[in-house]
């Protein structure tokens, strides 16, 4: 065996010792991983803003003798009118259900007034904040009641519609990653047609994940960041989507640079140095974006933006030190059947996307203004988004709680079904008692738990749950208790300070997201007018695809409103995202335009070399977030409808067409006020030196 060649020995220890050291790091982060599921927190004070009312009312009842109470609203129900044998099946399943359960005070039965219906408040306290008891509970008391021979019986109320929302949440983390990983899969193989390369990025996706699991645990448990269902779902399709993106840009350019390198070592050296700085930028948009959820008075979305940086960060270190030391050590033969040889060159194929921006480039100002007016027309649609979408139509398909409420609306209309819930300083309970009898819209009031500082107080409205009547009781409480140290929460409370909390959040994060974006685009490509150029782009698509969405939502799925939180939420995760592919297409235009190439020879290069890496990893992005499109909760749907027609429309039309085209007709004006603004524009065919 001849001497060793100098170097290559450290050719091959480096891609080694980066391996080991992920698979170290993975048996080690591997059980804090499994702990990540059981800090995700679904409860309603998980999502409330920091400061509103009813979060206050939530951490109140939390102190009360007992502990946070589980409200159920048991239902019976017959068409025509209860008989007498009805409503003796209906006490002695209640008396069961008091003989069973520690229950707060005795069911009292509440007729309706045409006699079809009986309603049997039935709270808790033993359960606690113990969401697996809360759950217990709840199931325990639907398995005590049922109906026969036409009776209905259902179970209903807060604790009721919780653990409903509850049993979707933990199925999110397994369903998410099943449906994400096969869809990933089937795109893989078909982009890479082979049927070896796409295990590559695939496993690293999945180590990605595991780290990110085990970081966000980290996180939670060092500065007690909230971690929902929803965040922690929404970070399992961000680190496969934007792992997977990340991975087709990297191993696209290290395909280039096995054709002109001998060593896979050195090729992957070329082609972090290629690409790197594009990722870094996208991988630090991305994180930037959604750390500026941090700002948001939404504690499910103040919680989001660590969790999703995290998840960012972790696809990042994936995807820049174990996927290429992998695919060093497998050398050329993982591309098979289309093994890149050195000194070779790819077959001349006529490129889709040359063809597409050299159409484009023919007529770019008539491109442009089409483009823009086509984009402006779709935004219209947002103006038929439905509503703040309300608790009852939060599911896709009806579960038993809804189907309860909405008995209870139809039978019970001058009487809500569900409590409002004043907490008023334990001196001045009674008097809180009197003003509160004496608001307008306020059928019955009673005192209840009470504790060395604070009592609590039932309200039922004489409007049904989340109605503008209901609204306008809920106001009026807080009016008339100004000043008396009361807070007005409950259910309906809630959400009406989740809505107001979002559009502060809205007006707060939108600037603050645009412009940690434009400094990190500033710096990348030296230049103030390329990174406007992206982000009016992107602020466009989502306009587009929010409007899109309300040409949807409603008139096609039968949605009855929309989540408060998709504009914000949506606008975060299509620039963030949005901006990537900018910044390929961009770093590949600069590159191109340093190397002496005039502006239109640039844009229609930098398109033609990273519009098929571009459009596989829109496809693959689109598809992760469409996922979330098959779990049962509307809010997941709109939310990952509207991301998935986002950067779609980011994909196929905007980079394509629109930065293109808005790249020829700018010029070198594009890259003002860096050096290559200053440079004169060369004659066609002319070869511009590199400037200095």
């Amino acid at each position: 065996m001849g001497p060793v060649k100098r170097g290559t020995q450290g050719r091959w220890a480096v891609p080694w010792a980066v391996a080991g050291l992920w698979v170290a790091a993975l048996v080690l982060l591997l059980p804090l991983a499994g702990k990540f599921a059981d800090v995700q927190q679904n409860r309603a004070v998980d999502y409330l803003p920091a400061g509103a009312d009813s979060t206050q009312v939530a951490r109140v009842q939390d102190e009360l003798p007992g502990g946070e109470s589980t409200d159920l609203v048991v239902v019976y129900h017959r068409d025509g009118g209860l008989t007498a044998a009805d409503r003796e099946t209906a006490a002695a399943q209640i008396a069961e259900v008091e003989r069973d359960f520690e229950l707060s005070e005795a069911p009292r039965g509440v007729p309706s007034a045409d006699g079809s219906t009986l309603m049997y408040p039935v709270s808790s306290t033993r359960p606690g904040q113990d969401e697996e008891a809360q759950l217990a509970f709840v199931d325990g008391v639907r398995e005590a009641v049922g109906g026969t021979g036409g009776l209905s019986a259902e179970v209903g109320g807060p604790g009721a519609v919780g653990a409903d929302m509850d049993e979707v949440f933990e199925t999110i983390d397994g369903t998410l990653l099943t449906a994400t990983l096969g869809v990933v899969t089937v795109l893989l193989v078909l982009i890479y047609r082979s049927p070896f390369l796409w295990l590559v990025p695939l496993a690293v996706a999945g180590a990605a994940t595991l780290l990110a699991m085990a970081a966000a645990y980290g996180t939670h448990e060092l500065f007690g960041i909230t971690i929902t269902g929803q965040s922690g779902g929404i970070m399992t399709v961000l680190v496969l989507g934007a792992g997977t993106d990340y991975a087709l840009l990297l191993v696209s350019r290290y395909r280039e640079e096995l054709r002109r390198h001998e060593r896979p070592y050195d090729a992957m050296r070329a082609a972090l140095r290629g690409c790197g700085p594009a990722v870094l930028a996208s991988s630090g948009t991305v994180a930037a974006g959604l750390l500026c959820l941090l700002a948001a008075d939404l504690n499910s979305s103040s919680g989001m933006g660590p969790v999703g940086m995290v998840g960012v960060l972790a696809a990042l270190a994936a995807m820049t030190t174990l996927l290429p030391a992998v695919l060093v050590l497998l050398g050329r033969r993982v591309f098979w059947p289309l093994i890149p040889a050195y000194g070779s060159t790819p077959k001349a194929r006529r490129s889709l996307f040359a063809a597409m921006g050299t159409s484009a480039t023919r007529r770019p100002a008539a491109v442009l203004t089409g483009g823009a007016v086509l984009l402006g027309a779709l935004a219209l649609g947002a103006l038929n988004l439905g509503g703040d979408l309300r608790q009852e139509d939060a599911f896709t398909e009806r579960p038993e709680s809804v189907s309860a409420m909405r008995t209870l609306a139809e039978e019970y209309p001058g009487r809500g079904a569900q409590p409002i819930s004043v907490i008023a300083p334990a001196g001045d309970a009674d008097e809180v008692v009197e003003r509160v009898r004496g608001t307008e819209g306020v059928a019955e009031a009673a005192a209840g738990r009470a504790g060395d500082t604070w009592a609590e107080i039932t309200v039922f409205a004489t409007a049904p749950p989340e109605s503008a009547g209901e609204t306008r009781t809920i106001e009026a409480l807080r009016d008339t208790l100004d000043g008396t140290g009361a807070h007005v929460g409950g259910p309906s409370a809630e959400r009406l300070d989740l809505a107001r909390s979002e559009a502060r959040d809205r007006a707060v994060i939108v600037p603050l997201a645009l412009a940690a974006v434009f400094l990190i685009l500033v710096v990348l490509l030296r230049s103030l007018v390329a990174p406007l150029l992206l982000l009016g782009a992107v602020v466009a698509v989502w306009g587009a695809a929010l409007g899109i969405g309300g040409l949807v939502f409603g008139p096609l799925l039968g949605f009855a409103g929309t989540d408060p939180g998709i504009g914000l939420l949506s606008f975060v995760f299509l620039v963030a995202l949005g901006v990537d592919y900018g910044i390929f297409l961009m770093h590949r235009m600069r590159e191109e335009s340093l190397n002496g190439a005039e502006p239109d020879t640039a844009a229609l290069t930098a398109l033609r070399t990273t519009g098929g890496v571009i459009a596989s990893a829109g496809v693959v992005l689109a598809a992760t977030f469409a996922v979330l499109t098959t779990l049962p909760l509307v809010a997941m749907v709109e939310l990952g409808f509207v991301i998935a027609v986002g950067v779609l429309l980011d994909t196929f039309l905007v980079r394509t067409y629109l930065v293109t085209t808005a790249s020829v007709l700018l010029g070198r004006r594009m890259w003002w006020p860096g050096a290559l603004s200053r440079t004169p524009e060369p004659e066609r065919g002319e070869r511009q030196p590199e400037p200095v």
